[in-house]
């Protein structure tokens, strides 16, 4: 059997590995608790620029998880389900387009519709805010330094200001200059925000967030995704408030058209309205929304030498699959799985280099080609949209097959 200082031990049972997290949002504090649970050599410490008094549980932005981050939090006991929303079903559609085909319809509407029952699963996935899935992630974080201090560490309040590569491994300046086998960046930020990567493309599209309150008889757990001549439109159910059933508004528009802007509440409830299919029923009211300028911004690859990126941090993708964040806990999961499995370090980090690329790539492809081809005007392109939709629904060991590539990831 190896020992911890045979060359052929696991990592996580050799020699302590150091490791510096950069980040303390989903995808960091995620990768934190799996290393420190399956890492128990591992020293880790967590950096964010963030003081650790700053309240994040209020914190509105809206955060769609597949059932497989879902099930991630859950064996960390970190998931709040007494404030998560579960999907049950997906309504895909797109708005009539200029000719009318048999496949779509009496309304000339093609649809897809994935549904959980359908899959044998509980859910598809679930709706919360940013703050109400930060919040209890801190919280097992922090509990878990109170019971290891030595060899997990908080520098909350303590901005990395930057990442120097050394043979064998990092440096991080916060402040003062410390030494780390391995440094993992989950901080994202919006594209708008970021440093340009090694493939990077501006959509010239603004994504317009808010709430909007539905009506009484909304059917529960039900996400809308419609693609309209300017770009996608998305519902996400949100748990009701004070009664009234809600869900959060994703609104892409190109940024040369957009006068959202420029209209009053009730004009943007109109316009919203016509858009989406009857089946949503009449909204009764929305929110203020923010806008933010969408593009792709993606490394080529998670690993450069002893840095590591995740997440945003390691691709910025458009939000019409809604698949940024589990893409992020998909990474930190493998990552961690080398790490505890592979006896060499380097050897642990091209493994996952090697295997996260499928779903990467295929996830930043499919995302990419979506947002693109809503700057197209090709005449016709609706209708082929459409069919593509149509026969989806026709055939449903690939509509199911897509579900699942959705839920858990390309395998």
């Amino acid at each position: 059997m190896p020992t911890a200082s045979d060359p052929a031990a696991p990592l996580a049972s050799r020699a302590p590995l150091r490791l510096a997290v950069v980040g303390a949002g989903p995808a960091g504090l995620t990768l934190a608790l799996l290393a420190a649970r399956s890492l128990p050599q591992a020293q880790i410490t967590l950096f964010d620029a963030r003081p650790l008094e700053r309240d994040i549980s209020g914190d509105p932005r809206t955060l769609a998880l597949a059932l497989g981050s879902v099930q991630l939090l859950q064996r960390l006991e970190a998931w709040p389900s007494d404030v998560a929303q579960a999907i049950h079903e997906v309504h895909v559609s797109q708005a009539a387009p200029t000719l009318r085909h048999p496949l779509f319809g009496a309304e000339g509407e093609p649809v897809v519709r994935l549904s959980a029952r359908e899959l044998g699963q509980p859910q598809l996935g679930a709706v919360l805010s940013y703050g109400q899935l930060v919040a209890p992630l801190q919280a097992a974080w922090q509990a878990a330094t109170a019971r290891e201090p030595q060899r997990l560490l908080s520098r909350f309040g303590q901005p990395v200001a930057a990442i120097k590569p050394m043979e064998r491994g990092v440096e991080i300046d916060a402040g003062i200059v410390e030494a780390y086998d391995l440094a993992v960046v989950a901080e994202g930020g919006v594209f708008a925000e970021q440093s340009r990567k090694s493939l990077s493309h501006d959509y010239h599209q603004n994504a317009w967030v808010g709430t909007l309150t539905l009506a009484p008889d909304s059917p529960p757990g039900l996400a809308y995704e419609r693609f309209t001549r300017n770009g996608p439109l998305a519902l996400l159910p949100l748990r009701p408030r004070e009664g009234q059933r809600r869900a959060a508004l994703v609104w892409c528009m190109p940024q040369a058209e957009d006068e959202i802007g420029s209209l009053s509440d009730a004009q943007r409830l109109t316009v919203i309205q016509s858009l989406l299919p009857e089946r949503v029923g009449r909204l009764q009211g929305i929110s203020p929304l923010k806008c933010f300028p969408l593009g792709l911004n993606a490394e080529r690859s998670l690993v450069a030498g002893r840095t590591v990126r995740i997440g945003n941090a390691a691709q910025t993708l458009h939000p019409v699959a809604g698949q940024g964040l589990n893409l992020g806990l998909r990474d930190a999961y493998a990552l961690v799985q080398a790490l505890r499995d592979q006896a060499d370090l380097d050897r642990a980090l091209n493994s996952v280099a090697w295997q996260r690329a499928p779903d990467r790539w295929s996830m930043i492809a499919t995302t990419d080609f979506l947002a693109r081809s809503f700057a197209w005007r090709w005449p016709g392109l609706p209708i082929a949209r459409g069919l593509g939709l149509a026969a989806l629904q026709a055939l449903p060991p690939l509509k199911n097959a897509l579900a699942r590539q959705m839920m858990f990831g390309r395998r």
